[in-house]
């Protein structure tokens, strides 16, 4: 009998894992080749997994709400569908054997209580968001949580190993603290052994008032709140602003926008000559386009810049426009609708929201002037756009200086001081303005 392997697939540069949030087929059912089999949901979004086999569905290794590291087995599908006991729980399903050592014994948990692998301190160990985040509210230093022994992929540190080291911490400390001689002696130097370098703090617990209403947060915004509070945790936050001078780039639009709709069938906005000048930017200052690991930085080959991307729900979410300074304008308009009209649908891929290196947030389309926008981690910088303005302007002529009506709009660019220093924070965004300004109001597409 065949059987296939249904693993959880890689999905994003920092996922780890991911918690199986409806199965959308039930054992004994038939799964046609690249058939929507599960529905699965990790801090960077939810998605539907499809079947690469075709056949039935005859064992889940998880279920609803339980959480899977990528790579796990998380269901077996057999292509013949013969000989196949749907209904007995323990019936033990074989793979395409060669010896004994290629028995699958399925299961109804996920195993993890198999030897674990203890990683020493080297401080390039990867953490989840989520693991970080836990490790900070409970003021976990990096020192102790490389000293956690991890059950997940590479021996890495899953939620649940955090969670039963914090309980285990719990109770050894109040153990040997009820156990603790106390002895009257001279006083002495104490010495903290527990090394922490995170803040301690307790969250203010705010107690409803007659009328308020309780809104529970959702799971996506849950995850964004942890990964929100974990990106400032790491990262020194730095903004620099610049005003910027787009009087051509409206002009330029009005001219190309009919025309454009009438040729392409959808709208041209300023974002793709937005997305295409920092593109242009972060090709000559390519520091910019790094990550931190540990106390390597990883400078990127490629450019892939993220948008923050509003939801119908409220929630946030960033895809991400791939190679993007190899896109001309019409390209980045194509990949941006595309890309947002998938994103207020619910059809975004796992590869859509990858990959990214710089991520690029547009607060004006909110009406809002700028703003100072939080970091996207690994990345090292993201760049807000603000509302587009009629200004009155100082106008420099040969002829002399005049107050005339210009377009324009702040840009914040927000950096990670760890690795870039104001320096280059700075004159990335006022190279931006830069190509902004200087666009030719002549630019066929």
């Amino acid at each position: 009998m065949a059987q296939i392997e249904i693993r959880l697939p890689k999905m994003g540069e920092s996922v780890t894992e991911a918690t199986i949030t409806n199965w959308l087929k039930n054992i004994g059912d038939s799964v046609a080749m690249d058939e929507p089999l599960v529905e699965v949901a990790t801090d960077k979004v939810d998605n539907e997994l499809p079947s690469e086999a075709e056949g039935i569905l005859i064992k889940r290794f998880f279920e609803k709400d339980q959480v899977a590291q990528v790579g796990d087995i998380i269901a077996l599908i057999s292509t013949d569908g013969t000989d196949v006991n749907i209904d007995n729980p323990k019936n033990e399903v074989l793979s395409s054997i060669t010896n004994a050592s290629d028995i699958v014994v399925p299961i109804t948990e996920p195993i993890l209580n198999h030897t674990s692998t203890v990683v020493s301190t080297s401080g390039n160990r990867f953490y989840s968001p989520l693991v970080r985040s836990i490790a900070d509210k409970e003021g976990i230093s990096t020192v102790e949580l490389d000293s956690i022994s991890g059950t997940g992929q590479e021996g890495r540190v899953t939620k649940k190993d955090i969670l039963n080291y914090v309980d285990n911490r719990t109770n050894t400390t109040t153990t040997q603290t009820l156990a603790k001689p106390v002895i009257n002696e001279a006083p002495k130097t104490v010495v903290n052994t527990t090394v922490s370098t995170a803040p301690q703090f307790k969250e203010i617990q705010t107690i409803p008032g007659e009328g308020d209403e309780i809104i529970e947060m959702d799971r996506m915004r849950k995850l964004i709140a942890d990964h929100m509070v974990m990106s400032k945790h790491v990262s020194p936050h730095v903004t620099s602003f610049v005003e910027a001078d787009v009087t051509n780039i409206v002009k330029w639009r009005e001219k190309v926008k009919d025309s454009f709709k009438k040729r392409e069938g959808e709208n041209i906005t300023y974002m793709p000559v937005f997305m295409h000048a920092i593109a242009r930017a972060l090709r000559d200052f390519p520091m910019m386009n790094v990550s931190v690991s540990g106390n390597q930085i990883i400078k990127k080959r490629d450019i892939n810049l993220g948008m923050a991307t509003a939801l119908p729900t409220g929630n946030l979410i960033v895809p991400v426009i791939k190679n993007a300074d190899r896109l001309n304008i019409v390209g980045l308009t194509k990949a941006i609708n595309q890309l947002a009209k998938s994103a207020r649908e619910g059809k975004l891929k796992p590869e859509d929201i990858q990959g990214g290196t710089y991520t690029v947030s547009n607060v004006g389309s909110f009406g809002n002037v700028m703003g100072t926008p939080i970091i996207n981690q690994p990345q090292v910088g993201i760049l807000a756009l603000g509302a587009v303005r009629k200004m009155p302007a100082v106008i420099e002529t040969p002829e002399g200086d005049f107050i005339g009506i210009r377009h324009k709009m702040f840009l914040s660019h927000s950096y990670d001081h760890r690795v870039v220093d104001g320096s280059l924070g700075g004159q990335f965004v006022r190279r931006v303005a830069d190509y902004l300004e200087q666009f030719d109001v002549n630019t066929e597409i």
